[in-house]
């Protein structure tokens, strides 16, 4: 099974990019299931009902989230409605939303688990405890795992990857926004990467305008977060799962620039 995991996506310049290269990806390279993390999708953070209806019209079948996931309030009226939009699993009980879901293809069932790390990061409940408590629910469920990691520490990211491994099919961090070249699929079976990177404007800090965030290091002082325009960026990693042993047999990762 061919499975397309897609980077942070930034506003409507990671939209563009995003609607641009997911079909040409998905023919070239017969994508069975495309998943995508959309926290900041809507004006660079957080995400909306219609832009959450715009990326499934790019046939994004599944949206991973983070931390941004509740800054546009709205999101209170429709994220417990929607089965194909998750947020870290580990936030505590009676949190709003699913923390996991499944997807049919053919047959096959797979697993999505979205979880949040904590170093550097608000606080939450153990992502490294959350995820035993799911494996022990979905494990008998799902042919294949696939776990997004919203983590700010690479530390916390790797370690999370080595307990994982042979357990998930795939864990892929997302957060920093900057794709890490460390792809690999770990001894028992588990491909892996620190990072997948960001959808988003190119000449930025983290999809932001420079020269904004400059002077926020210069002065200390708060700015208002404006995306950048310009070139863009689309980061992803193509997955490829034996679905008979679920685990995984190649990671390619994904690095394109668009005018």
């Amino acid at each position: 099974m061919k499975i397309l995991i897609i980077g942070d996506i930034c506003g409507s310049p990671g939209r563009k990019a995003a609607a641009h290269f997911i079909p040409l990806l998905q023919k070239e390279h017969s994508v069975d299931l495309t998943i995508a993390n959309g926290e900041n999708a809507a004006g660079g953070v957080g995400i909306t009902a219609s832009v959450f209806d715009e990326l499934l019209s790019y046939n994004i079948d599944i949206v991973t989230s983070g931390n941004h996931i509740w800054d546009k309030k709205e999101i209170f009226n429709f994220i417990d409605g929607e089965s194909r939009l998750i947020r870290p699993a580990n936030y505590p009980p009676g949190t709003p939303g699913l923390g996991y879901c499944f997807f049919d293809k053919d047959g096959i069932r797979i697993a999505i688990i979205n979880l949040a790390g904590r170093a550097f990061m608000p606080p939450i409940d153990c992502p490294f405890r959350e995820i035993d408590n799911i494996l022990e629910k979905v494990k008998s469920q799902a042919d294949i795992i696939i776990v997004d990691f919203h983590a700010e520490a690479t530390s916390e990211k790797m370690a999370l990857g080595w307990y994982l491994d042979g357990r998930v099919s795939c864990i892929v961090g997302t957060h920093t926004h900057i794709q890490t070249s460390d792809e690999r699929i770990l001894p028992n079976g588990t491909a892996y990467i620190t990072d997948l990177g960001m959808v988003g404007p190119w000449n930025s800090v983290l999809g932001v305008e420079k020269d904004l965030i400059i002077k926020k290091f210069l002065t200390g002082l708060p700015v208002k977060f404006n995306l950048a325009d310009g070139p863009t960026v689309f980061s992803a990693v193509l997955l490829t799962v034996n679905v008979d042993t679920g685990k995984a047999e190649s990671i390619t990762r994904i690095f394109k620039h668009l005018s």
